[in-house]
């Protein structure tokens, strides 16, 4: 695993318990070589990302109980991978960030000042 630092460069703190979300399922956005998709962003879900994420191929709302997915919902915290986050702010469809959860490894994807625009954590 990464040195759990946020984009603050301090310790990342955790996404969401509930749903359980990260790579590692740990609750945080924690990344590892292993993670090519960097899930590394720490996001507020809404609708219009869900339809969008949806149209481009990753339905994250429909369950799968095969694969322990309960599906997720606007307002549920999910650690979003950060080519995904930026694909749709280019969209126009970006979810709201938490910067304090968002692993430092995302901005390898995102400039940081799009990020801001979006944070619920920062004035």
């Amino acid at each position: 695993m990464k040195d759990s630092l946020n984009v603050f460069g301090e310790p990342l703190n955790e996404c969401s318990s509930s749903p359980k979300t990260g790579f590692f399922r740990n609750g945080c956005c924690d990344t590892s070589d292993e993670d090519l998709g960097s899930h590394t962003v720490c996001t507020i879900l809404t609708e219009e990302f869900l339809e969008f994420s949806a149209s481009v191929g990753n339905d994250l709302s429909t369950p799968m109980p095969a694969l322990g997915f309960s599906g997720l919902n606007p307002g549920d915290q999910w650690c979003l991978c950060a080519p995904r986050w930026q694909q749709a702010f280019e969209a126009s469809s970006a979810p709201k960030v938490v910067l304090s959860s968002t692993h430092q490894g995302a901005l390898d994807y995102i400039d940081f000042e799009n990020l801001k625009k979006f944070a619920v954590d920062i004035n």
